[in-house]
């Protein structure tokens, strides 16, 4: 029962994706990412807004690191992934996302200087082979002559501000509880967005619209959060964020099923590479440093 709240979580983050995919038909990404935050914010006001009150005198210490976790986690990678939707498949979507740890990992070792292991940089070659052998549609190679897809890129760049972003809410830690942070990040993060409403076309939501902004800004923001948050006080943090792994599979599925993408060998392949090359920066995976060397030495 326990491992049903991570799996809710993770289905519903697989399935947002879905929705950025299907926005980018009927929303402007600059009206969808205002109007998500902004729904999320006013449900979490009722509850938040009287410790909000009560942490007055230390939020404004708070408030630059706020907002720089505002910016990373909820402008720029909820953000460019509605652009990226414009130009890529919701399938790559999900399995570039699933580059978040090893992203994480990376920058923790440039910024912070953090030692990084064998292990984990045999993870980081595993995975961003599979990435090259995903984006080159089965053609590595063929990056060099056309680069990336522009929505692949965003995506990518999305994806590294969310790893950041993990990396300095973990270090920061503001003291306010899990419900409360959420809640700030999002308000900040509406006013951060206004003024990229400047850019859209339309900041109208049509009758097909609704729907994917309820889901947005309810069900992503708040009830997936929710589900996480419960996962990990049944499973503990480390046990929760295997799940994770499950993203790209669950986006795949449901691409396929809603959407009617194609999910060709490329995507199992180059999907199966990310995952292993993640399993073993994670050390979920083993290998002994004997056994590639012999496989080497053949």
């Amino acid at each position: 029962m326990a491992m049903l709240f991570p799996l809710l979580a993770v289905l519903i983050w697989a399935a947002n994706t879905i929705v950025s995919k299907a926005a980018a038909q009927v929303l402007d990404p600059a009206a969808i990412s205002l109007y998500r935050w902004l729904l999320a914010s006013l449900v979490l006001m009722p509850f938040c807004l009287p410790a909000v009150r009560r942490h007055l005198g230390e939020l404004k210490r708070w408030l630059p690191r706020l907002l720089v976790l505002a910016m990373l986690g909820m402008v720029m990678f909820q953000c460019l992934a509605y652009y990226a939707a414009h130009s890529t498949s919701a399938t790559n979507m999900g399995v570039i996302t699933a580059l978040v740890p090893l992203l994480g990992l990376l920058l923790n070792a440039a910024v912070f200087r953090q030692p990084v292991g064998a292990m984990a940089w045999l993870g980081v070659v595993v995975s961003f082979s599979g990435v090259a052998y995903l984006l080159g549609q089965g053609d590595p190679l063929s990056l060099l002559a056309h680069g990336i897809n522009p929505g692949d890129a965003l995506m990518l760049a999305g994806a590294a501000a969310y790893a950041l972003y993990g990396i300095l809410l973990k270090r920061w830690a503001p003291p306010f509880g899990a419900w409360v942070n959420l809640y700030l990040q999002a308000s900040l993060a509406v006013l951060l967005l206004l003024p990229l409403t400047f850019t859209a076309q339309s900041m109208a939501i049509p009758a097909k619209g609704i729907g994917l902004v309820l889901f947005a800004g309810i069900g992503s923001s708040v009830m997936a959060a929710y589900f996480w948050m419960r996962g990990i006080q049944k499973l503990g943090s480390e046990r929760t964020a295997i799940f994770m792994n499950l993203l790209p599979l669950f986006t795949a599925l449901l691409a396929s099923a809603l959407l009617g993408e194609t999910i060709r060998h490329y995507h199992w392949l180059g999907g199966a590479l990310i995952l292993l090359g993640v399993a073993l920066g994670q050390g979920l995976l083993r290998v002994r440093p004997g056994l590639i060397l012999s496989f080497v030495n053949k």
